[in-house]
């Protein structure tokens, strides 16, 4: 598998309205707290899915 070495920040979802939707669905029902835990978790999946240390770090920087 090969590993992207450079963070996407043109827009690259095939359906942004749709994840957009999905993502706030995740989020009803939740408490503020619980929402924030829910943030987090994706967060770590996510990384966890790029793999990439300094793409991490660019969207860490990128989403300042």
């Amino acid at each position: 598998m090969q590993q992207q070495h450079h963070l996407t920040t043109t827009p690259n979802l095939e359906a942004p309205d749709d994840f957009y939707e999905a993502l706030i669905e995740a989020h009803q029902g939740l408490s503020t707290e619980e929402s924030h835990a829910y943030n987090a978790r994706l967060v770590l999946v996510l990384a966890n899915h790029i793999g990439s240390l300094a793409v991490l770090r660019e969207a860490l920087e990128a989403a300042k």
